[in-house]
């Protein structure tokens, strides 16, 4: 690509704030997108595209929302969505471009929130729940963001972080029990259930999704109007076939973009049930199931470890016709045991935040153990070698993407790190076979991979140092069966302290306090020294040996 300004490749825009445009890397720092066979209108609005554009079709009727003990239809959908839009424009003041950050556990409020905003002309940001004010700061801080949504159950850390920020100026809170009973949905209900929405630009900025665990400051992933559309008209339409008929469950956090897809994007863009319940655990998925006879569910495989178990005891998952792992590896006995007790695949895939969702996946008619399968229609994959070049089938490499989405970081100067010659470098190390299949065997990085979180050691690291217990200390990923990964920390202790099961148990509940606690090392041990290179640097390695 040539030098050229991200105005020349772009098309009209509705933002009057223009910060993410004006921070979009420049053109020639962008990976290669192939969009053959995704063509949008110039003016494009998601959240339309997903309610009104639905009711219009004649899906109006259909239910789209379940959660908090009510069924919403489309049409209701629509109307909840409208009235929000109007609360945030006139009363809150947002403009077409502003940033707008949403804080909730999983729920039917949640996502209107989202798509409220997104009719605004809003840049949305979902985070997940369990973050920190010092976490949500980052956010707050990357992105330049004046307003939040909160969850009335979760406004004590965003009270938190809005008191020292510089640039969040309003925080209002909504009620994610839907008893419509906090400042913005008081502020909804005087107002018309018809909205005219933001003429977006399919290729304005509609979503930043922060990537999970990344060292130092956070990373945004930006994407547009159409890249939403893209991933449900590609992945959802070609490997899932979803109809109307179907009702998808899964455990993902909305916050993150693969459940996001799978929660929110890939039900209501087909006229689909989204079950969104803020218990949808690993343990409660089972009843959930049963109990809403879902056809899909999205989770990852450490929660199919779990119903698998479940299944034992005489769970009925007959409903299921589609069960979608992600998030980590997939092993070979969970499919296999999977197979065995339901006769239907469990379809494994691989995706990033960068990438918005699963671009390489196993299929109904072709699934296999301990293989991620094939790209999806529309992109490409190679296994590339440190100078850029293929590497021959049946060798290591690193895995090469391109396809109609792709990585654009936010202001940040790793863009070139994620995207080399056109392709998107993902962090993983893959095999590609005689036959063209991809089988995964390991990241790049040092990231820990737990129950499909990604969660970086630094990080922990730092959060044990802030104790006064601990001189040095060094994280690590240590396999574990159920999870995947834990989280395990090497501690060196100052003086005057002992290593003991009670110091163990405060190191864990300080990490929690300190950082989401998800992200708590689950082992602990205690060293006299941590190894090191003779430049004084903690040889990881072989924390991990």
């Amino acid at each position: 690509m040539t030098d050229r300004s991200v105005h020349d490749v772009l098309g009209p825009s509705a933002h009057v704030d223009t910060f993410t445009r004006d921070n979009l890397p420049p053109p020639e720092q962008w990976p290669d997108f192939l969009l053959d066979g995704f063509d949008y209108p110039e003016r494009l609005n998601i959240g339309v595209e997903l309610t009104d554009a639905m009711v219009e079709r004649g899906h109006g009727d259909r239910v789209a929302l379940i959660g908090n003990g009510r069924r919403r239809t489309y049409k209701e959908l629509a109307d909840w969505t409208n009235r929000l839009a109007h609360a945030m424009v006139t009363d809150l003041g947002v403009k077409p471009g502003n940033r707008v950050l949403i804080r909730s556990a999983n729920n039917p409020a949640m996502v209107a929130a989202w798509l409220a905003a997104t009719k605004a002309g809003a840049v949305v940001v979902n985070t997940m729940p369990l973050l920190r004010a010092g976490e949500l700061a980052k956010i707050v801080d990357k992105a330049e963001i004046a307003f939040a949504l909160c969850d009335t159950r979760l406004m004590d850390e965003m009270t938190t972080c809005a008191k020292s920020s510089a640039f969040l100026e309003t925080v209002v809170g909504f009620d994610g029990t839907s008893n419509h009973d906090a400042e913005l949905d008081r502020l909804a209900l005087e107002k018309p259930v018809t909205f005219d929405a933001v003429p977006t630009g399919r290729d304005d900025v509609a979503l930043l999704g922060f990537t999970s665990g990344t060292t130092g400051a956070p990373k945004a992933t930006m994407h547009f109007h159409r890249d939403i559309l893209v991933i449900a008209d590609g992945y959802a339409r070609e490997v899932l076939n979803v109809t109307p008929d179907d009702v998808f469950v899964g455990s993902p956090p909305l916050a993150f973009t693969f459940g996001l897809g799978g929660l929110a994007v890939f039900p209501l863009r087909f006229g689909a049930a989204a079950t969104l319940l803020e218990n949808a655990s690993p343990p409660n998925m089972i009843e959930i199931i049963e109990q809403f006879r879902a056809t899909i569910s999205f989770t990852a495989p450490t929660a199919y470890r779990v119903m698998l178990r479940a299944m034992d005891e005489g769970a009925d998952l007959s409903s299921l016709r589609a069960a979608v792992s992600a998030g980590e590896t997939l092993p070979a006995p969970v499919y296999e045991e999977w197979m065995q007790k339901t006769g239907k695949p469990m379809l494994d895939g691989i995706g990033a935040t960068e990438m918005l969702h699963i671009f390489i996946t196993n299929r109904f008619d072709d699934h296999r153990p301990a293989c991620t399968g094939r790209p999806v229609t529309g992109y490409e994959a190679r296994v590339i070698g440190e100078d850029g070049t293929e590497r021959p089938r049946g060798e290591v490499g690193r895995l090469a993407v391109r396809g109609p989405t792709g990585c654009r970081y936010l202001a940040d100067d790793r863009q070139t790190d994620y995207v080399f010659n056109g392709w998107n470098i993902t962090g993983d190390a893959f095999v590609m076979d005689a036959d063209g299949y991809l089988h995964f065997a390991a990241r790049n990085d040092d990231m820990i991979v737990s129950s499909g979180y990604n969660i970086a050691g630094p990080e922990v690291e730092a959060a044990l140092l802030s104790h006064p217990a601990v001189a040095e200390c060094a994280v690590v990923g240590q396999p574990d069966e159920d999870r995947g990964a834990i989280v395990a920390a090497h501690v060196v202790l100052a003086e005057g302290h002992s290593g003991d099961d009670a110091l163990v148990t405060a190191l864990q509940e300080h990490v929690k306090a300190a950082i989401a606690p998800y992200k708590y090392p689950r082992s602990i041990r205690f060293l006299d020294a941590l190894p090191k290179t003779e430049t004084g640097k903690i040889q990881r390695f072989r924390l991990k040996d």
